[in-house]
């Protein structure tokens, strides 16, 4: 679902106005001498088309805004997830260095959270912007509830209570954790704010149905089949009968200007589509409002984090890691180490080729970043390949819009990971491309 009228659209319409205003306005010349009442109507039908047009042009000024905010916050993804990668690359090998029963593990253990949230921030600003690709996998969507609600009970006033329900055997959905933390943080907020004023209850409550025929719930025909319904709730003066068939629209939005752009629940059903759910919304009988989400529920029981449950793949191959931040070589290189490999390390691309180009068959595999001066990861890429054209190169970056996984490949990389990855991520796909290579 594309939230996001083209300029080309809105433009069009704009055009089309002011078309119609022109024959408006020639007609009223000549229609001076009309009766008060035609003059009347068609200056009313004017006013129509003049108020009709101003708010096409603040479409597009929000709209502009948007984009620019969307770009704005993928131009600093690079940088921050750089940082993100170092943070949690030394947390890690810091805690694999230290005793179980040590001290100091909860206060790591702390930072690596906080260094996990702050990567999942950063992908929820880039679907914002629309600069990454969604990655679905088997997830419990109970998992993401309690996470989002301990994030937004941070952020509420005391006079809002939040009441969690959800049944522990909840099952299993596909879809991606990043877009479905968005989609619970949007509807929490929305609904804290219809509260704001008065306080009230945000009730969050999660269950497995199974329907063997189609049901109609609010605005929502929900088909036979087996899901995860997840229910939010706010005691709030609820949504006005007039509205309730239009909040999902672009732009539609009964804030003050100050508090919603209109995009929010448009945004939201635009994720819900993609994943082949469905999201309705119905005004209770005790008030307030409810949306209602229906997941597909799967049989896969695939925990969503398997960095804990499996052993890292080791090594002794030779690898040649470069990347223009020495910080984020240094920690790449130091986990390659642990793993057993041997790295050579190099923070210039042009460097890195020569030194390639004097001993081609020295590597066993080339980490590669993209966005890099002089040479980016794709260009030095190509030139090794060049050179010797079964080497196994994987690229990486921080800067998602700039190359994925299939740019990288059309580049003649094996395989592509995205900045910030963790210790276990680094060694599995190290691993695999050395093994299929």
């Amino acid at each position: 679902m594309n939230v996001k009228p083209s300029y080309i659209d809105l433009e069009q319409r704009i055009k089309d106005l002011e078309e119609q205003l022109g024959i408006q306005k020639e007609y009223i010349a000549r229609s001076h001498s009309t009766s008060p009442l035609k003059k009347s109507n068609t200056n009313n039908a004017r006013n129509t088309l003049i108020e009709e047009k101003e708010k096409l042009l603040s479409k597009i000024r929000q709209t502009q805004k948007m984009e620019a905010i969307g770009s704005l916050a993928s131009g600093i993804a690079h940088d921050f997830n750089n940082i993100l990668a170092a943070i949690l690359g030394y947390a890690e090998m810091a805690m694999a260095d230290i005793p179980d029963s040590h001290p100091a593990g909860q206060c790591i253990e702390e930072v690596l959270m906080a260094g996990r949230r702050a990567r999942e921030l950063v992908k929820q600003i880039l679907t914002f912007s629309r600069q990454n690709d969604e990655f679905q996998i088997p997830i419990r969507i109970t998992s993401l509830t309690k996470e989002a609600l301990k994030l937004l009970r941070a952020s509420l006033p005391s006079t809002i209570e939040i009441r969690a329900n959800t049944a522990s055997d909840c099952g299993t959905i596909h879809a991606d954790p990043t877009q479905i933390h968005q989609v619970l943080m949007n509807l929490c907020t929305n609904a804290a704010q219809a509260m704001e004023d008065t306080g009230g209850v945000l009730e969050i409550h999660m269950e497995n149905v199974d329907y063997d025929e189609e049901i109609h719930i609010g605005l929502k025909a929900i088909p036979p089949g087996s899901y995860v319904m997840l229910t939010v709730k706010d005691s709030g003066p609820g949504i006005e009968p007039c509205h309730i068939n239009h909040i999902f629209e672009p732009y539609f939005t009964t804030k003050d200007a100050n508090k919603g752009s209109g995009m929010g629940l448009a945004v939201v059903q635009g994720i819900i589509e993609r994943h082949q759910a469905h999201i309705t919304v119905e005004r209770p009988m005790d008030g307030g409002t409810s949306f209602i989400l229906f997941f597909p529920r799967i049989d896969e029981q695939e925990l969503m984090d398997s960095r804990d449950t499996v052993s890292l793949p080791t090594g002794i191959e030779k690898i040649l890691v470069v990347d223009d931040e020495e910080t984020i070589a240094e920690m790449v290189g130091f986990v390659l180490n642990q793993l057993g490999y041997k790295v050579v390390k190099e923070t210039d691309s042009i460097e890195a080729l020569e030194f390639f180009s004097s001993e081609p068959d020295c590597f066993d595999l080339v980490i590669t970043d993209q966005t890099m001066p002089k040479l980016t990861g794709s260009q030095i890429t190509k030139e090794m390949l060049a050179i010797r054209p079964d080497l196994p190169v994987i690229i990486t970056t921080g800067y998602g819009s700039r190359i994925d996984h299939e740019h990288a490949i059309d580049a003649g990389a094996k395989d592509f990971i995205l900045k910030p990855f963790e210790r276990w991520e680094l060694a599995q796909i190290v691993r695999k491309t050395l093994d299929t290579s």
